[in-house]
C-alpha cells in the first residue's frame, strides 16, 4: 500500500505504524470496567471508509489522519492529525 504523506509524499506502508481507528473515545473513569473493556475489544469494524491514526516513522515522524475504505484498503484522504485537533 501507498500513503501520500503530507509532508514526504507517496510513500511505502511499511514506512508507518497503524495505530488503529480514530473515532473511539476512551470513556471516563467513573464508567466502570465494563465500560472500558468495551472500548478496547468491543469495535465494530465496519465494511467501507473509516478515519484513522498513522505514524509516519521512517519518515517526517508525523501523526496522519487517514480515511481508508476497509474493503479495498485504498487511501481516500490523508491530512496531518495536527491541523484536525487529533
Amino acid at each position: 500500500m501507498i500513503i501520500s504523506c503530507p509532508h514526504c509524499g507517496p510513500r511505502d506502508s511499511s514506512e508507518f505504524y497503524f495505530r488503529g481507528e480514530a473515532a473511539p473515545q476512551r470513556p471516563d473513569y467513573e464508567a466502570g470496567p465494563a465500560a472500558f473493556a468495551d472500548h478496547v475489544y468491543g469495535r465494530t469494524n465496519p465494511a467501507g471508509p473509516q478515519k484513522e491514526h498513522w505514524y509516519h516513522a521512517a519518515g517526517c515522524r508525523s501523526w496522519l489522519l487517514v480515511e481508508r475504505d476497509t474493503r479495498t484498503h485504498g487511501f481516500l484522504s490523508v491530512t496531518l492529525a495536527s491541523e484536525q485537533g487529533q
